[in-house]
Formats: structure tokens, sequence, C-alpha cells
């Protein structure tokens, strides 16, 4: 079979404290390469350094966070409203909160379920077959 890969371009805004919110135009990636993984692409207008940058979460965190509030780590994902959705992505450098509109975004996990169903995500044939040869020495 061969690798797919889904982009969708949504609307967001950049919300910063003391700043105008800044429209921005990121592009949410999944492939069935990495089923489990969900890439949000950045502009690089929104970036420290000028250029482009993504950041890589778990598909079932933004099927959560479209829910209910959900995420410890640097990315935490929640409702904002009945037709937005806050990501917040956390690092060294600092906070970046983006208010994406929820329905593109259900959007796009929808359409990921068409590429890889839920439940049907492997590891791949080499780390299947590693974690094999692990569980037969035990």
């Amino acid at each position: 079979m061969l690798p797919t890969t889904l982009r969708h371009t949504v609307r967001a805004r950049l919300i910063t404290p003391g700043h105008p919110e800044l429209p921005v135009r990121p592009t949410l990636r999944y492939s069935s390469t990495e089923p489990f993984t969900v890439h949000i692409d950045f502009p690089a207008q929104v970036s420290a350094d000028g250029e482009g940058l993504t950041w890589m979460f778990g598909r079932a965190l933004l099927e959560e966070g479209l829910g209910t509030p959900a995420g410890e780590g640097d990315v935490r994902i929640r409702p904002y409203g009945w037709a937005r959705t806050v990501i917040e992505f956390h690092s060294p450098l600092g906070l970046a909160v983006i208010r994406f509109g929820t329905a593109g975004l259900r959007r796009f996990l929808l359409r990921s379920y068409d590429v890889v169903e839920p439940g049907a995500e492997n590891l791949g044939p080499e780390l299947d077959h590693g974690l094999a040869s692990l569980l037969d020495e035990v």
C-alpha cells in the first residue's frame, strides 16, 4: 500500500497578550506513515526566526481536545466556546496560543480516519517485528 498524506490548510488566529490577534494559515498534515501523529505546519511569519515551524502531537490528543481540555505537556488543546478550539504550544522560548475554528479541525480529523481508521494504526513492520522479538525473549 502506498503512503497517503492528508493536508488541510485552516484559518486561525495567533493570540498574544497586549497585541492584536494575528491571522495565520497553518496547514494540518497527517500521514499513513505516522498514523498516531498530527503535524501543524506554521508559515514563516509566525516564527521567531522567520522560518516555517512544525509542531507534532498525537491524533488522539486532537480528538480528545475537541470535546474537553486535554494534554499536559508541550501541546494542550481545549474547546473555546462552542465553535472554537484553542491549541497551546509550550516551549523553552515561551507560549504560543492559536485559536482555530472547531469545524475545520474536526473536518481534518474525520478525513484522517479515511487515511487510517482509529484502532487500525500500526507501528510499521520493523517496529512490530522488534516488539515481537522482545516478547519472545521474555
